[in-house]
This record gives structure tokens, C-alpha cells and sequence, in this order.
């Protein structure tokens, strides 16, 4: 009853500490619709919280090291694990079977660093590996491959130079939220752009003085990304506008040099940066601070030219991962020591929030009754408004998308078509379809 009061037009940051999970595990992420929390430990085995009970119902033993990275298929259905055991997994979690079989598995020639699916089809899958190569692997029947992202600038130089020049390694690589792009941050402090269909670079960029680039994210529409840099500076940049498939500007590499919007830092202890998230909507970003001495979380105001919001401060235990719910003012940080944290905004009980006439008073006052506040109102009156309702002109001609996450609706199908790199994701579609069941095991029952 309690959630039914709070204030429905609460868009603010988290400030407390609502509960902690013992879960043992180092990686966490909400999934899209925020109701689970995928984890990962060091003994590989993968867990699967509920954020209404707070318990774990599902344990997925998949791999023999440690977790590196966790992700969810856009509905929810299939969530990825990757491994420093060089593999990285896909799991079915409509499946009943205890424990989980595993849905497919992609093995490489070096432990995954991270692993995502791409937003559209669950049988694409994006892997960055420890020794610097970044891998698209598509697991769709009449087109599976694994394939390398390459810069063909470096392909194409003397063998001289190529001999005495060592190759630039990828270090971290993102899907746009689209699909249609992969972003590649290097060793050299540079990010790439690929075409995801072509696997071709498409643009160039330079950031300067960032040093190594660690980590990429995107905000909800994907015109913002952020970069986590070794020189331990934030910074979010608004991205250009690439050329599409088939267009005139296609074979031109668009190689400016990014300037970001705002630079982030802890101007204090100068901490490095093990994680960063945006916010539902993009109204804020936290960054999750590598402080070997303590957990603390920075969240900056995006909409108020970036300033420092607060500083919320977990404990001594030092924080190995941060992720942001995708439509609440909730934030989960892992610790070192296998606990998740879950942060919240507590919000006091409006009673009036969802009454529209409503309205709530510090103190009791006299109130003087309208005479005609409470006359019931005339029947034919409310019959000859119902018929002037029916005569009024109904709109058939405009489409509504009345369909929930996940985008499979006909509208999204037909822009898909138009589009030659979303139509080509779109090919021998996955299994990922609303609505599905998650068969639930508590421990207890196992």
C-alpha cells in the first residue's frame, strides 16, 4: 500500500542504503524491466535476485573462474555471462530444469573481459578479450561466425611500418542502443566506431590526454556515452551523427576530434573509477569510485551542467561494480567482499499524490461546505454528454505501439525494413518474445 503513496513524480538520485544481499558475487545488473538482478561470483557460478522478495531464485553454475560481466537480453529471457575461463555463456530462463542448462556457449582464445548481446537479437554477441581483440560472435544458424573488429587503417599500412609498429588493443567495446554502431575505446585513448553489419570503422576519434579507455556507457537514447579513462576523469560527450549503409557519405571516415560536455573527477583523493551508470532518463550519473579504503558512489547532476549532486558513502568495503535501475531512482554497488548493496531515495507518504483534488494541510482549519459540493449531478445531463462522447470523430488511421519492452511491434518491424543494418539484426530472430515465465526456485526447494 505504502508504494501506492509515494510521490509518482519523484525523479531524484538515491541517498541511503535500503538492504544488502549476501550474495558472494563481484558483477551485478538489473535486468530491463527491474524487478531482477543478475549476479556474478568468483567460483563462476551466476545467481538471479528478486528485487520484491530479496532472495535468490535461480543459481546458474556455468563456469570454472571467476565472472567478469553480466547482461540481459532486451526482454529478459536470456541473460549472458562471460568468464575469465575464456567462454561466455547464454542462459534460457524459461527453462525449468535444476539447474539451468545452458542455452549456448561461446568459447575464444582468451579470458572475456566482458561480453553484451546486441539490443536487437540475442544471437549477436559482442566479446572483448584480456589480450586486446575485440570479437562479434553470431550464433544465428545460416550465419554463424566469430569475427574480429579490426581498424583496416592498420591493415592497410607497409609491412615496414606494420612490422615495427604494435597494434593498438581494444580495451573495452559497447553496442549503441540502437544496434546499428559498436563503440571501441583503445590502450592509445582513442574510440573507434564500427559499423555492426559491415564490421568496417566508419569513424575515428581522438580524446585527448585520456590515456587508456577502461569502460564505455550510453545514456536511455544513446546520444550521450561516457568514458572511464587511466588518467581517472570522466567524460561524457555528445555524439555526431554517423552515415548510414548505403548513403552517399558511407566510405567517409568522420575522424574529428571529440571535445567532452563535462569532465568528471574526484578532485579530493583523486580516485580511479571502477564503474559509472546513468540514470533512467539521464538526469544523473553515478560513478563508483576504486577506493581500496572505502565504498562511495558520486552522483553528478547532468541536467545542472554536471555539478556534483552528493556523495553517498558505503562503508569500508571497497566497491567492485555499480548499476543504475532502468526506470527507478535505485542503484545497486557490489563490494569486494561479495555483498550487494541496494541504494534508494526514501520518499515520505503523500496521501494526495494520485487524488486530484486532494490536498494535504500542515494543520486542521475550519472548512465552509459549497452548497451544491455533494448535489448528485443530473441524469440527462451526464446521458446527452455520453452521446455528444459516441458522435465525436474516432481516429483508425493512426497506429498506436501499445507494446511492452522489448520493441518486437509492427511499427519498429516496418522501420526495421527501411533500414538495411536493422533489418539485417532482425534476421532469424531470437526466442526473446513477451510474455515468458521465469520458473522460480528458492533455496529451500533446491
Amino acid at each position: 500500500m505504502a508504494a501506492f503513496l509515494t510521490d509518482p513524480f519523484s525523479s531524484d538520485h538515491p541517498t541511503a542504503v535500503q538492504t544488502s544481499l549476501l550474495s558472494q558475487a563481484l558483477q551485478a545488473r538489473f535486468d530491463p524491466s527491474g524487478q531482477y538482478i543478475g549476479a556474478g561470483k568468483m567460483d563462476g557460478t551466476a545467481l538471479i535476485w528478486d528485487m520484491t522478495t530479496k532472495s535468490s531464485v535461480r543459481t546458474l553454475p556455468g563456469h570454472a573462474k571467476a565472472i567478469t560481466s553480466i547482461d540481459w537480453s532486451r526482454n529478459s529471457r536470456f541473460m549472458l555471462t562471460s568468464s575469465k575461463d575464456w567462454n561466455v555463456v547464454v542462459w534460457d530462463l524459461s527453462n525449468e530444469c535444476d539447474p539451468v542448462q545452458r542455452h549456448a556457449t561461446v568459447r575464444f582464445d582468451a579470458p572475456v573481459l566482458a561480453a553484451y548481446f546486441h539490443p536487437r537479437n540475442s544471437k549477436l554477441i559482442l566479446a572483448v578479450l584480456q589480450t586486446g581483440e575485440a570479437y562479434i560472435a553470431d550464433l544465428r544458424k545460416d550465419s554463424r561466425s566469430q569475427m574480429e573488429l579490426s581498424d583496416s587503417q592498420e591493415e592497410s599500412e607497409d609491412e615496414e611500418q606494420q612490422s615495427s609498429k604494435t597494434r593498438i588493443a581494444i580495451t573495452t567495446a559497447r553496442f549503441d542502443p540502437t544496434g546499428k554502431y559498436i563503440f571501441a575505446g583503445t590502450a592509445a585513448g582513442s574510440l573507434l566506431v564500427f559499423n555492426t553489419r559491415t564490421k568496417t570503422v566508419i569513424a575515428r576519434h581522438k580524446i585527448p590526454g585520456a590515456g587508456s579507455i577502461k569502460t564505455l556507457d550510453f545514456n536511455e537514447s544513446g546520444r550521450r556515452l561516457v568514458t572511464n579513462s587511466s588518467d581517472r576523469v570522466l567524460r561524457q560527450f555528445a555524439l555526431p551523427s554517423y552515415p548510414s549503409s548505403g548513403s552517399s557519405t558511407e566510405t567517409e571516415i568522420v575522424g574529428q576530434e571529440l571535445r567532452p560536455q563535462y569532465t568528471f573527477s574526484d578532485p579530493i583523493n583523486r580516485s580511479a573509477w571502477n564503474g559509472m551508470s546513468y540514470s533512467a532518463h539521464g538526469e544523473w550519473l553515478a560513478g563508483g569510485a576504486a577506493d581500496s579504503a572505502s565504498h562511495k558512489i558520486y552522483i553528478w547532476d547532468i541536467a545542472n551542467d554536471g555539478r556534483l549532486a552528493i556523495t553517498l558513502d558505503g562503508g569500508r568495503d571497497p566497491l567492485s561494480s555499480i548499476h543504475w535501475h532502468p526506470k527507478k531512482s535505485i542503484i545497486i554497488s557490489t563490494t569486494k567482499f561479495g555483498t550487494i548493496l541496494v541504494w534508494h531515495h526514501p520518499t515520505p507518504e503523500r496521501w494526495g499524490a494520485f487524488a486530484g483534488d486532494f490536498e494535504e494541510m500542515d494543520e486542521n482549519f475550519d472548512y465552509e461546505e459549497r452548497e451544491d459540493e455533494f448535489d448528485i449531478e443530473d441524469e440527462a445531463e451526464v446521458k446527452k454528454r455520453k452521446m455528444k462522447l459516441e458522435e465525436a470523430e474516432v481516429d483508425v488511421d493512426t497506429i498506436v505501439d501499445s507494446n511492452g519492452p522489448g520493441g518486437n511491434s509492427v511499427l519498429q518491424r516496418q522501420a526495421s525494413s527501411a533500414d538495411v543494418d536493422l533489418a539485417w539484426a532482425d534476421q532469424d530472430p531470437d526466442d526473446d518474445t513477451v510474455p515468458w515465465i521465469l520458473s522460480v526456485l528458492m533455496e529451500e526447494d533446491v
